[in-house]
Order: C-alpha cells, then sequence, then structure tokens
C-alpha cells in the first residue's frame, strides 16, 4: 500500500503496464467544496477526467479498465445528488458512446440492474451492445455495484444449485465461486488506484483485489489525468509482487 503524490514521469522508464488498472473515483465533491462550487459542478468535471483517463490507458496499453461509477451504497445520498450522477451518466452513454466504439473500446457493465430506472437499464444495453466486438480497451463500469453482494449473489446461485440436487458442495471451492461473479472473464487487477487521499476499498472488488497493488493518491478526481494515472503505474512498477511465495518484479 502506498500514499503517494504521484510525480508526472518523462517517459524514460517506460516499464510494462498492468494488464488491469481498476480506480475509485474519489473527492469529486471535496473538489467542489474547495473552490466554493456545488457538488454538481465536481460531477461534472469528474467526467471531464473520466475522459481524459480512458483516453491515457488506451494510449498506455492497458487492456483492462474498471471504474467505481455509481456504489451501492450511494443510495444513501441525497436524491437531488443521486438525479444529477444518474444524469451525467444518460450525458456521458449519448455524448461520448459513438467515440468509445470508434477508439476500439468495450464498455462492460457489472452491478445490480434490477430496480434501476428503464431507460438507464436500455442506455447501458446499448453501450454493451453497440462496443461488444471491439478489443483495443476493455471499459468496466461498476454501477450500482457492491463487493459484499457480488459475492453473495454467488453464493445465493451456487446454493440453488445444491438446493436442487445439481452440486455436490464438496466440489464448491474458491476457484468456482469466482465463476459466479458478474464478470468471471475479466483478470485480476492488477494495480487499483484510489483518489482524494482515502485508504480503503469501499467495497470494490474485494475478491478480485486479493492480490492487487494499491496505491492511494492525494489528488482530488477532477484533476487526475494521465501524467497522475503514469505516476500511479510507475509506482506499481517498483512494486515486488510476491503471491506468497518469491518476490517478481512488477515491471519485468
Amino acid at each position: 500500500m502506498s500514499n503517494v503524490a504521484v510525480p508526472a514521469t518523462d517517459g524514460s522508464d517506460t516499464a510494462e503496464p498492468p494488464l488491469h488498472v481498476a480506480i475509485i473515483m474519489d473527492g469529486n465533491g471535496r473538489w467542489a467544496a474547495a473552490r466554493g462550487l456545488p457538488r454538481a459542478e465536481g460531477h461534472r468535471r469528474g467526467v471531464d477526467a473520466l475522459r481524459r483517463v480512458v483516453r491515457a490507458a488506451s494510449e498506455l496499453d492497458i487492456l483492462y479498465l474498471t471504474i467505481f461509477s455509481f456504489s451501492s451504497e450511494n443510495w444513501s445520498r441525497p436524491a437531488t445528488e443521486i438525479g444529477d450522477l444518474f444524469g451525467l451518466l444518460r450525458r456521458f452513454i449519448r455524448n461520448d458512446l459513438a467515440t468509445l466504439h470508434r477508439d476500439g473500446v468495450r464498455v462492460r457493465i457489472i452491478g445490480q440492474r434490477d430496480g434501476l430506472e428503464p431507460d438507464i437499464c436500455a442506455l447501458l444495453k446499448e453501450a454493451e451492445d453497440l462496443t461488444r466486438d471491439n478489443t483495443r480497451l476493455n471499459l468496466v463500469v461498476a454501477f450500482n455495484y457492491g463487493s459484499r453482494q457480488e459475492i453473495a449473489g454467488a453464493a445465493q446461485r451456487l446454493a440453488r444449485e445444491v438446493a436442487a440436487g445439481e452440486r455436490d458442495p464438496a466440489s464448491i471451492n474458491a476457484d468456482l465461486l469466482g465463476q459466479y461473479l458478474d464478470a468471471p472473464d475479466i483478470p485480476d487487477p492488477d494495480l487499483i488506484i484510489r483518489t482524494s487521499g482515502e485508504q480503503r476499498l469501499s467495497n470494490f472488488l474485494m475478491w478480485q483485489a486479493a492480490y492487487s497493488e494499491l496505491v492511494f493518491v492525494p489528488i482530488h478526481w477532477p484533476d487526475f489525468d494521465k501524467a497522475a494515472l503514469e505516476g500511479a503505474i510507475a509506482e506499481y512498477a517498483r512494486r515486488e509482487r510476491r503471491f506468497g511465495g518469491l518476490a517478481a518484479k512488477t515491471g519485468s
């Protein structure tokens, strides 16, 4: 774990990029408050940062980028703020989907869709369907997502199979349970970045993060850019990943 300022890199030390980077996009509200702006403006600037980082991830040859867009716990926020967030999602998909598709980005959605407004579900499905065959970058959007809920859902599906006599309980192990998560074909994140200085996962990819490198940066999400992403990757490249065994240099 690290809480680092993440200086910009000069490009002279280009390590192999991580295959999968996940980001907890934190600090929109604090960014706005520090400038005397409404929280909605912080969220709007956060969408601008997302555009920059998606483009940067593609340029850095990252194959999977997962973003924590809307947590299942975010429903406790004021209704006006939730409305602002959903409005931004609608505009992002309507305004940016064609560009993402043109740039070879495949959009994947993880999280619960039950209870979402029909037009939101339709937009999410449209984004997935249109970009399904793209291969340059997989943009995985964790929307209405909570890791505990994801794991509980996987356990429930396995329990129903056991109750129906379709599965021997002795056959259930960690590898099998992992296949019942929202997107079992996506590799676990090599690097998880959280902006704004907080040092916790907040119910994000807890199963998948078992061996991820964690980098916490003080930058609020609206100020995050390609240089900050490169700095976090440089920090990742300096780590030695042991996975319970001998050290393996991440950048090797």
